[in-house]
């Protein structure tokens, strides 16, 4: 499975917490993660992470375009909604195009909590179909 994650400054610790204590399971999996969020989680859990920009930079634009693309199954990104971003269209872009492209989004810790649990016990099956029509229409 490919994950994104991403984290707004004030929820990076949260972030960095949450992937050391789900690491065992994290680290069966494609990583992707924004700029910073992506470096801190790799000098914390020594995981290969794929690094695109940092949000305000493009980067949330990069995982909307791998979700858009069905390269992405599962966005965990801790958003902080007493903090205005400026770049809070583009992360109303990346929440639309999970709904659109059904890939499970969660936006807290406990949400990612339920989820990464999920995938651990193999919830996630139904990504691997889709995966494989897109295989077979060509659409790698």
């Amino acid at each position: 499975m490919n994950i994104a994650l991403i984290a707004h400054d004030n929820k990076k610790s949260e972030m960095i917490d949450f992937t050391i204590a789900y690491s065992y399971i994290l680290k069966k999996h494609k990583l992707f993660a924004t700029g910073t969020t992506g470096t801190r989680i790799n000098e914390a859990t020594k995981m290969d992470i794929h690094l695109v920009k940092s949000g305000p930079l493009g980067g949330d634009q990069q995982i909307g375009a791998m979700i858009a693309e069905n390269k992405m199954d599962l966005v965990i990104f801790f958003r902080d909604p007493l903090t205005a971003q400026p770049h809070e269209p583009d992360i109303i872009a990346l929440m639309r195009l999970c709904d659109v492209y059904k890939v499970p989004l969660t936006t807290n810790i406990g949400g990612a909590e339920v989820l990464i649990r999920a995938l651990e016990s193999g919830f996630f099956q139904w990504r691997e179909i889709i995966h494989t029509d897109d295989n077979r229409e060509g659409n790698k």
